[in-house]
């Protein structure tokens, strides 16, 4: 993908590179870094809260 957009480019980066990825788009772009770190963020959150969860809904502790 070519993305254009700073802002689509870090917070992909955030997602699925985790912390080398959220460095990488810092040092490229602040605004990509910004990004990049609300989504590490932001998904560190949700799996916190959605694992334990699923882990009750499938009954698997």
């Amino acid at each position: 993908l070519k993305l254009k957009d700073m802002s689509a480019r870090g917070f992909g980066l955030g997602l699925a590179s985790h912390g080398i990825g959220t460095a990488r788009a810092m040092s490229r772009n602040e605004t990509a870094g910004v990004f990049a770190a609300l989504a590490l963020g932001l998904n560190g959150i949700a799996t916190a809260i959605l694992v334990p969860l699923l882990f009750k809904l499938l009954n698997l502790f």
